[in-house]
Order: structure tokens, then sequence, then C-alpha cells
């Protein structure tokens, strides 16, 4: 009886490193996934925020003069 019970903790430890390698490639996949979705989505707002920027320094915006009383 004690070496069944032997057996299945060595199974059992064995299986863990293979679950854990899969928990990680799991993990890997989503912060993937994520890091895709944030750079498509905010892809086109940079590239506008670094388009006004660079309008801005070629062109600089003129100032509106202000009458004190």
């Amino acid at each position: 009886m004690l070496s069944l019970y032997t057996n299945l903790m060595i199974r059992l430890r064995n299986d863990e490193k293979g679950a854990t390698a899969v928990e990680y490639g799991i993990m890997v996949a989503l912060i993937a996934v994520v890091i895709i979705i944030a750079v498509s989505t905010l892809g086109g707002t940079l590239t506008t925020l670094f388009e006004d920027v660079n309008t801005d320094i070629v062109t600089p915006p003129t100032a509106t003069a202000t009458s004190t009383p």
C-alpha cells in the first residue's frame, strides 16, 4: 500500500512540472494578446498626437494678444 502511495506522489510531482509550464505558457499568451490589443487601440491616437506635435514644431501656433484695460 505504501508503494502505491509513493508511486502516486511521484507521478503527481512530475505532472506539476508539466502543468506549471502550461500555466506559464497561457500567461505569456494572454500578456501578448493584451499588448497587441493595447498597441492596436492606442496606435491611431499616438500617431495623431505625434503628427500634431510635429506640425506645431514646424509651424508654431500664433499667440493671441490680450488687451489690458
